[in-house]
């Protein structure tokens, strides 16, 4: 895929026609798409994992001998961890209990970002943001990033991911390479490597 003038993203196609008979008179023919080797970036978590995380870290909540007796717990919303305690000391020590967890559980804790403390007195609360996509400021600076090092490659943002496209593939794994080696604040994964 590379834009075009109109901005709209194109596709790079060589179709080649191979006729060939099978017992009948007519031709057939057999269509062979060859496309440019590529790859997506995006910025996933595993939903399943972060699930078990959140188990195992409510688990050795109820277990610690410093919970004993407390409302501590962690909850698992649609795009965020709610922790819940009596008291902003204790969700303090549950932090680093989520994080090892999550840790563990191979999820990159670059991806939480901690809310503020909402302490009433009686009870205090703190919400764990996950983060997930890649937005359009990280997408721009990524695809910055490719066009410096002057690869023989195209950069796409498709939503919140990214399409590298390439003729060859070890410019592809050379992007891949030097993505891994940046630190952009984010945890960033490679799928749909197509040849």
């Amino acid at each position: 895929m590379y834009p075009n003038r109109s901005g709209i993203a194109a596709i790079q196609i060589e179709v080649e026609f191979i006729p060939y008979r099978l017992y009948s008179d007519p031709p057939f023919f057999h269509l062979q798409i060859n496309t440019m080797p590529s790859f997506d970036i995006v910025s996933e978590l595993d939903s399943h994992e972060v699930t078990n995380a959140v188990d195992q870290a409510n688990k050795e909540v109820a277990t610690r001998f410093d919970f004993k007796g407390s409302n501590a717990s962690f909850e698992q919303q649609d795009d965020s961890i709610v922790m819940k305690a009596e008291s902003t000391f204790q969700l303090q020590q549950m932090l680093p209990i989520l994080y090892a967890k999550m840790g563990k559980r191979g999820i990159d804790i670059a991806c939480l970002e901690s809310g503020k403390i909402q302490d009433t007195g009686k009870t205090a609360q703190q919400s764990i943001a996950l983060k997930q996509g890649i937005e359009s400021d990280m997408a721009k600076k990524i695809v910055k990033l490719i066009k410096d090092k002057k690869l023989k490659v195209q950069t796409a943002i498709n939503g919140d991911k990214l399409r590298v496209t390439g003729k060859k593939r070890d410019d592809l794994q050379e992007v891949i390479q030097i993505l891994r080696g940046e630190d952009l604040g984010q945890p960033l994964q490679f799928n749909n490597f197509r040849d």
